[in-house]
């Protein structure tokens, strides 16, 4: 394999903080999701079911996976993560805070009034590659970034994470065209199968399904897995091929509000504000959840 990404990942973490290091990515994926339970608290909320949803592929990613240096955000050989469905902010905030590009402190910032961590993300932070929020446009920058790191004889490779309900959006089958054409093995698109997007269920409002299929007819390998089983994620990085091989993407069935029962496969989840008596709640949900799995 040309880009064993565990591996060389694990070579760049060596700036994570001690505290960050002796947690287990399971730890720190239930970390996260109390980290967008209090985000969620924020003036504004949060789109907390589809954090939550999120939340194992951006560990696994960022623990694992992602070949980064925090101490210099723009290392010309670092993999490059875009974050489509960018109303996800909160997960991506924390794993960044994670892998130590910003301190755990400043998401008590997120959502207020001059913060560096804006509901959708901005370049303005380091570890942000684009601005996002516009759905449906994740896939033709990770199109263009995998091919200008393949001319430019970089290392590095493209990660595209997106919503189900962004499929819908005519510009991703474009770039999925594009991407096979160009035959960019080192573009790897993620979607978050969670099945509800903000107006019901997504096979109601527009099917996807047969999703597997629709990729292959495009030209890309598909992988499907679990979205919530960290080894069944860690394998699917592992087996992703070179950069001139066929794109990838791995369609992870998830659930929305994974974690928390009071947002789980909830379409409410899609944008909450927390108010203090529902944070409580949906922290106990979680904990206790959590108990029950250890």
């Amino acid at each position: 394999m040309e880009h064993a990404t565990t591996e060389h990942a694990a070579t760049e973490r060596a700036s994570s903080d001690s505290a960050t290091a002796e947690r287990t990515t399971a730890e720190q994926a239930q970390l996260m999701r109390e980290q967008i339970l209090q985000m969620g608290t924020g003036p504004d909320g949060t789109h907390v079911g589809g954090s939550l949803s999120s939340a194992d592929l951006l560990t696994v990613l960022y623990q694992e996976v992602l070949r980064l240096r925090p101490e210099e955000p723009d290392w010309p050989d670092r993999d490059r993560f875009i974050l489509s469905k960018g109303h996800a902010s909160a997960a991506l905030y924390a794993a960044l805070s994670a892998r130590g590009f910003l301190p755990a402190e400043e998401l008590a910032e997120y959502g207020t009034s001059g913060s560096r961590l804006a509901g959708h993300p901005l370049r303005r932070l380091p570890g942000v590659e684009f601005p996002t929020g516009s759905l449906g446009h994740g896939l033709s920058l990770g199109v263009g970034t995998a091919l200008a790191l393949r001319r430019t004889g970089r290392s590095g490779r493209a990660y595209v994470l997106m919503g189900d309900g962004e499929l819908q959006e005519g510009s991703v089958w474009e770039a999925a065209m594009s991407a096979a054409h160009l035959r960019l093995g080192g573009l790897t698109a993620i979607v978050d199968r969670n099945r509800l997007q903000i107006t019901g269920d997504t096979e109601e409002r527009m099917g996807l399904e047969p999703l597997a299929g629709k990729w292959r007819s495009f030209g890309w390998q598909v992988l499907t897995v679990d979205g919530h089983d960290l080894d069944a994620l860690r394998a699917a990085f592992a087996a992703l091929p070179g950069p001139t091989g066929q794109p990838v993407v791995i369609i992870a069935d998830t659930v929305k509000g994974k974690g928390v029962p009071l947002f789980e496969n909830k379409k409410k989840s899609h944008s909450v504000k927390l108010s203090p008596n529902l944070h409580r709640r949906a922290l106990a949900g979680l904990r206790a959840r959590s108990r029950r799995q250890s």
